[in-house]
Parts: structure tokens; sequence; C-alpha cells
């Protein structure tokens, strides 16, 4: 099996590049072997991969930015993924393409499930949704999954500019009002492979049936409480590490404002993945500890 691997440099990107290894010939690209941002380039890329799956892990995702450059996050978001559904379409292929919490307002006081309203609150949201909708319009053989709040060893995230700003400072203020599932950009790359196995032998035998899935860690957390986590297994993990933090004081979102609106809940139920897919997700601690253990 031919897998292409868009995103090579991101997060998941990284990751996909080895946890897909099993499945058969994996061809990882960045922005130099497949520009997003260029119609052109991009269709020349999958074409001259003949791919059997498509992996989308590119994405725009500087989200205050996109508030004042909301046509790159669309050109990236939207208008690539509808590319790439439209040559998976034409060469028979499966396209697995990620989407994010950001598709919703966050004022539900549930877990979001896959069909609840949409309604983004800022343009990074806006053109995630925009890309959702791309793919599921161009009538190729597909999975959006949905994901949040990812970090991992590598990369810009959270976990990591926690890590940095603890060395630095003694007190920390961490936004404590938002709510949430941290997730492993590796454990979302392990359970990609997992599902594109068992989706490609859905569709050697039978009519496949494309949709959406929510893809994240079990419990739920604030960004407070996930600080807390990261400096507390960073401890335990390696004592001989002196940390400069003392403090990490609870915030509410008021406090710390930024351009783009974050939801307030940015919770994901999986349940749907796993009753079809049979994903087990890990408890959000769980996978943060495994995480930092491989730093």
């Amino acid at each position: 099996m031919n897998i292409l691997v868009l995103g090579n440099q991101g997060q998941v990107g990284w990751e996909l590049a080895r946890s897909l290894l099993p499945l058969g010939k994996v061809m990882a690209l960045g922005r130099q072997g497949a520009d997003l941002a260029s119609p052109d380039a991009l269709r020349q890329a999958v074409r001259a991969s003949e791919p059997d799956l498509i992996v989308n892990a590119a994405a725009y995702t500087a989200v205050d930015k996109a508030e004042t450059d909301e046509a790159a996050a669309m050109a990236i978001n939207a208008i690539a993924p509808g590319i790439l559904a439209e040559e998976a379409r034409h060469g028979k292929a499966l396209l697995i393409h990620y989407s994010t919490d950001y598709v919703f307002d966050g004022q539900s006081n549930q877990a979001y499930v896959e069909t609840d309203p949409t309604n983004p609150q800022s343009a990074y949201g806006r053109s995630k949704l925009a890309g959702e909708k791309a793919v599921a319009g161009a009538g190729c053989d597909h999975l959006i999954l949905r994901t949040s709040w990812v970090y991992g060893a590598r990369g810009h995230n959270f976990m990591r500019t926690v890590l940095r700003l603890a060395q630095e400072r003694e007190h920390l203020r961490i936004v404590a009002d938002q709510t949430g599932a941290p997730t492993w950009s590796r454990w979302i790359a392990d359970a990609t492979a997992h599902v594109a196995r068992q989706a490609m032998d859905k569709r050697a035998v039978q009519a496949f049936q494309s949709g959406t899935y929510h893809l994240a860690c079990a419990s739920a957390t604030s960004w407070h409480g996930f600080a807390s986590a990261i400096i507390e297994q960073h401890r335990l993990l390696y004592p001989a590490v002196e940390l400069a933090v003392q403090a990490i004081d609870p915030i509410p979102t008021a406090e710390y404002p930024l351009p783009a609106k974050r939801p307030a809940n940015s919770r994901l139920d999986c349940h749907k993945l796993a009753a079809d897919y049979g994903i087990a997700a890990p408890d959000w601690q769980q996978a943060l500890r495994l995480c930092m253990m491989d730093m």
C-alpha cells in the first residue's frame, strides 16, 4: 500500500511517518514537497505518489494570526483539503483528514458528539470547518478526525512552552476556565494507524462508510490543571533538573486576552470511534506521563 502523509514536520505528521510504516510504503512530505498553498503543486505531489491512502496532517495552526490573515488560513485549511479530496476520488484513495474542537462554539455543558451543531468563533475555526465541508463534499472515501489540545515532545505546543517558562519564572499565570482533553500527538498517530488499517480492510470487502469522528484522550482538565500536571510529572521524572517555578496561579480567560476566541468547552465525546473502530482512549494524565518519559 502506498501512503502519502502531508505535514511531516508537524507534531502529528512527524509521528505518523513512524506509526504508518507497518501498513505500507510511506511518503511523508512537508511544504517543500507538497505546498498546500499551491493547488497545482499539491495536485502534482499527490499524483506522483500514486497513494492508496492520504493522511493530511498539514494545517495552518497560527490561531491568533488567522484573525488578520484568514485568506491564508482558508487556503491551507479549506481549499487544500478540498483538492486532496478531489485527488483521492480520482485515484480511488482513502483520505484521512484532521480537524479540531474549534469548529464548536464551546458553550455546551456536555462533551461534544459528532452530530452537534458547529459554530466556530474564530477565523481558524471557520477555516477548519470549511475544510471539513470541502472533504465531505468531494465524494471521496474519507474519515475526518477531530482532535483537541494537541501536544508532544517536539514542535511548538503548550507542554513545551510551560516547561520553558518553568525554567525562567517563579510564577506562572494559566487560564483555568477553559476545559478540554490534552491529547498526545503520538497517540493520535498510533490511533490513526489502527483506524486506517481497518478502514482499508472495510473498503476491500464492502461499501465504505465515510464519516467524522472525535479522537482525543479521555477525561478532561483546564489549561491550569494541564500546566500543573506537566510540572508535577517533570519533577517526578527528572528530579535532578531544577525548575524555577514556585506557583501556578489560576486566572480567567478575561485576564489573558488573545485575538482569537477560544472555546470554553473543548471536550469531545469519542464513543463513536470506540464503537466503530475499537479505539480505546488513554486518560490524558497517563498519556502525558508516557510522553514526558520519552523526552
